[in-house]
C-alpha cells in the first residue's frame, strides 16, 4: 500500500469517465481527443487537429501535475499523455489488454519504458522486445474463489445439474440471445440449467415471449452484477470475447463458446478468441454462424464431462491472478526510479 500516492486520470468530457471518476474521489483532467469514426464525420477532418491539442494540452497538465510515472491502458485518449510524458522524460508504462494490440500501443511501444501484455503471442505485433513483459489482464479479486455451491445457491439454482452461462455485455448480444433462444427445447429436455444474462436490450422483449417456458431452471437478468458468482454456479460459459471477460474466464478456469464481437476494431476480439482457443480454454464460434452451430456445440461439451475437464485446467493455464499486483508494482518502481 502506498496511501499517499495521488492519482489522477485523463480521459475527455462527453465519456463515462468524467462521470465515473470524480465521484471515486480520483483526480480527473479532460483533453479534447476523440477515436476515429469509420464513416466520413467532421470528428475524423479534425482528427489532426484534435490529436495535436492534446498533446499540447498533455504537456501542459503533466508540467503542472509532476507526476512519478505515466500509464496507459492502450485507447486512443492514451496516446498524447503517453507521448507528451515520454517528450518530458517522465517514465511511461502500457498495460495492453487484447491479444491484437491496438494503434496507440503499437504506435508508443517503443517509446514507452515498460509494455505488459495480457498474452504472450502479442509479442509479434511490437517493433521492440526489450521493455515488453507478460502480466496478464487485472481482473477483480474474488473471480475464481467463489464455491459451485454457493454460486449456484446465489441464484436458486440446484449446484450439481449442469448450468449454462450465458452473457453478452450490458447492452446484450442480440444474436447471441437469438441462437440460445433456439436451443431452449434442447436445454429443458436435457434438464440443463440456464443462467443468462440477456441485456438491457432484449430483456422485456424475450421475457414476454418465453416466460411461459422457463420454469425453474432457467434464470433470466437484464444484468448479473456478481459475475463471480456466475463464474462458479456453471459448467459452460457462452459469451463475447473482450478482454476482460476472457481475463476472469481463464481466472475462474471456465471453459467457454467465445463468439467474437464482428464489428470490434481491428476484429481484436477475434484474436482474443483464438488465443484461448490456442490455450485449450475455449472453442471459438463466428457471429454469423450462431444459428447453425451453437446448439451442436453446446451439446458436444455440456455431454463430454472429460472435455470440459481438459478446457478448465486450459482456462486456469492461461489466467494471471496476480496481474493487478504485478502491474502496481511495476507502475511503482518506474516512479521510483524517477525520483531517484
Amino acid at each position: 500500500m502506498v496511501p499517499r500516492a495521488g492519482i489522477t486520470f485523463i480521459g475527455t468530457r462527453n465519456r463515462i469517465e468524467a462521470r465515473l471518476v470524480p465521484g471515486h474521489q480520483f483526480g480527473f483532467e479532460a483533453i479534447w481527443i476523440s477515436g476515429l469514426r469509420r464513416r466520413w464525420t467532421i470528428e475524423n477532418v479534425l482528427f489532426p487537429v484534435k490529436v495535436l491539442v492534446s498533446i499540447i494540452q498533455s504537456l501542459l497538465l503533466l508540467r503542472r501535475l509532476r507526476p512519478g510515472v505515466v500509464v496507459g491502458t492502450g485507447g486512443y485518449v492514451c496516446g498524447p499523455p503517453l507521448f507528451a510524458a515520454s517528450l518530458l522524460g517522465i517514465p511511461t508504462l502500457i498495460q495492453e489488454q487484447n491479444s491484437y494490440p491496438g494503434i496507440t500501443t503499437r504506435l508508443l511501444a517503443k517509446r514507452a519504458d515498460e509494455v505488459h501484455l495480457t498474452f504472450d503471442g502479442s509479442r509479434k505485433y511490437l517493433t521492440r522486445s526489450d521493455n515488453v513483459h507478460v502480466s496478464g489482464n487485472p481482473t477483480r479479486e474474488n473471480v475464481g474463489k467463489i464455491g459451485r455451491a454457493e454460486g449456484a445457491t446465489a441464484f436458486g439454482l440446484i449446484p450439481d445439474r449442469r448450468t449454462l452461462l450465458v452473457f453478452g455485455g450490458s447492452l446484450g448480444a442480440s444474436s447471441i440471445n437469438a441462437a440460445v433462444t433456439h436451443m431452449l427445447p434442447w436445454l429443458r429436455a436435457e434438464q440443463v440449467q440456464l443462467l443468462w444474462q440477456v441485456g438491457e436490450t432484449d430483456f422485456d422483449g424475450l421475457r414476454a415471449r418465453i416466460a411461459p417456458e422457463t420454469g425453474d431452471r432457467i434464470r433470466m437478468y437484464r444484468f448479473i452484477d456478481r459475475m463471480e458468482d456466475a463464474y462458479a454456479a456453471c459448467d459452460l460459459a457462452v459469451c463475447r470475447a473482450g478482454a476482460t471477460t476472457v481475463a476472469e474466464l481463464a481466472r475462474a478456469g471456465v471453459p467457454s463458446v467465445l463468439v467474437p464481437y464482428p464489428h470490434a476494431a481491428a476484429d481484436h476480439q477475434t484474436e482474443n478468441a483464438r488465443a484461448m482457443v490456442e490455450k485449450g480454454a475455449a472453442v471459438m464460434v463466428r457471429d454469423a454462424d450462431l444459428q447453425g452451430t451453437l446448439q451442436e456445440t453446446v451439446q458436444q461439451l455440456l455431454c463430454d464431462p472429460g472435455r470440459l475437464r481438459e478446457m478448465r485446467a486450459g482456462a486456469l493455464r492461461s489466467g494471471n491472478p496476480d496481474a493487478a499486483a504485478v502491474l502496481a508494482r511495476a507502475v511503482l518502481h518506474l516512479a521510483d526510479t524517477a525520483h531517484g
